[in-house]
């Protein structure tokens, strides 16, 4: 149970964003109003509210920064990209609950407590934590689609990771104990906390996976800015790097190493056009996986005996997901197009005591169960359009028009996409890293099309400081 600081810090958020935006470049007071939220706010806490979504730590940092963007900065925001295929997706994408409720009329009969119907109702609030989820993606397309704010993203990561690596190194060594002693709860199964003979540090994040997956983007921005900083800088590029990839190591999780083996050559040496190719090639796996697992395409069996000869527990977790996805995706296939909905509908459930007999892990099995390929579609293809246009222009523009900060934080959203298939870590920082890139793909459009006499129009002078006061 959550204690009073914890909904005092959901409550206080709004005004410590409006400090960020009244003090920082607009950039800068976007990235951290929505980073430092999900560093530091309590998880799974919220404030309960009629007919809208619960105001957690993700809303409300979302919704902060909407207002302030609006209200601090007076900017007029535009919530369609210029892609025909991206508005598609974001009215489908908001409006798909709709077809959810309607196609969902009917209670799921259990001994102890039936599973309620879904009701128009549900879905008007549905419909309003998708658009929330977006703001991020909208706020970013706007103000980070220039090469400085490619930049800042970057550098906000590596500062972020240092921050944490505190906490992070003290959890470690004496267990997850931050958010118990500071939100008076602990967030997660203290079991899933164990690896071996230590501890996966959890801080103020959901699960020690989550944490692991922060280290991990932390440690490829640190690459990144020891690829392309000063010779000067080299020796301190060097050692950060190094001690945020200790830090990675301490989180004691397999897939955000395997994760940094495979970025750091590509980081490393591989050219900027190619960087944004593999990462536009990693989104199109990542949409199109539900499809090579139902053609039965992907050696599971293969890649189970891999896991077995690194460690026998990791084959047993690994296994366990599987055996799971299949079980969720069976069902998932019974109501295809619009999905089951919430309150569980998609999971499967004991007939008798209505106790969840499956655990969905992965984002895709969780959206494909819940709104069906509709909602799968559409979130997922808006997620990957971004990807797939810097593709476009990497192909149609030379490489040094691109930006060495951009096509790293393409692969590291590459990766975040790869890992929403074991895990949902689809978080509003993975959303404003999307709008980022679709906003910085648009510039390099227009640049493309018009010119560099062009680039003033699509790449405007970052504001200064906002002089209001609050």
């Amino acid at each position: 149970m959550p204690n009073a600081l914890a909904y005092i810090m959901l409550i206080v958020w709004p005004v410590i964003a409006a400090v960020l935006f009244n003090r920082l470049p607009r950039e800068k007071a976007l990235i951290w109003s929505i980073l430092a939220a999900y560093m530091l706010l309590p998880p799974l806490a919220n404030i309960n509210l009629p007919a809208v979504p619960d105001m957690d730590k993700f809303t409300i940092a979302n919704l902060s920064a909407l207002v302030l963007t609006i209200w601090v900065l007076h900017e007029k925001v535009s919530f369609f990209p210029r892609s025909p295929i991206g508005r598609i997706l974001i009215v489908l994408y908001i409006a798909s609950p709709f077809a959810t409720a309607l196609t969902n009329p009917d209670i799921i009969p259990i001994v102890a407590k039936d599973v309620p119907a879904l009701r128009m109702y549900d879905s008007v609030a549905t419909i309003s934590y998708q658009f929330i989820a977006l703001i991020p993606f909208f706020l970013a397309r706007q103000l980070l689609r220039t090469e400085l704010a490619m930049k800042l993203l970057v550098g906000a990561l590596v500062t972020a990771g240092l921050i944490y690596s505190l906490p992070m190194l003290l959890e470690a060594r004496l267990s997850p104990q931050l958010n118990v002693w500071v939100y008076g709860f602990f967030q997660h199964n203290f079991l899933q906390a164990m690896r071996g003979d230590g501890f996966r540090p959890l801080v103020f994040m959901p699960h020690g996976l989550w944490v692991a997956f922060f280290a991990l983007m932390a440690a490829m921005s640190a690459l990144i800015m020891l690829r392309n900083g000063t010779g000067q800088n080299k020796p301190r590029d060097i050692a950060v790097f190094i001690y945020l990839m200790f830090l990675l190591y301490i989180c004691k999780s397999v897939g955000p190493m395997v994760y940094a083996l495979a970025l750091s050559p590509i980081i490393l040496f591989v050219g900027r056009r190619w960087q944004l190719i593999l990462a536009a090639m990693m989104g199109v796996i990542v949409i199109t996986y539900p499809l090579l697992r139902g053609a039965q395409l992907i050696p599971l069996d293969t890649i189970l005996d891999y896991a077995m000869s690194i460690n026998p527990e990791r084959h047993q977790s690994l296994n366990f997901r599987i055996v799971n996805e299949e079980d969720l995706l069976a069902r998932a296939m019974e109501k295809p197009w619009f999905g089951w909905g919430g309150y569980g509908r998609n999971l499967i459930l004991d007939p008798i005591t209505g106790g969840i007999l499956t655990i969905p892990d992965g984002q895709w099995i969780i959206v494909l169960g819940t709104y069906g390929w509709l909602g799968y579609i559409c979130e997922f293809g808006l997620l990957i359009l971004p990807l797939l246009y810097l593709g476009r222009e990497a192909l149609a523009q030379r490489s040094q028009m691109l930006s060495p900060f951009a096509c790293g934080i393409a692969l590291i959203y590459a990766a975040n996409l790869a890992d929403l298939l074991p895990n949902a870590t689809l978080i509003p920082f993975t959303w404003l890293m999307a709008g980022a890139l679709m906003g910085y793909a648009e510039t390099l459009a227009i640049q493309r099309k018009l010119g560099p006499v062009a680039q003033h129009i699509a790449s405007p002078v970052p504001s200064p400081r906002p002089r209001t006061i609050i």
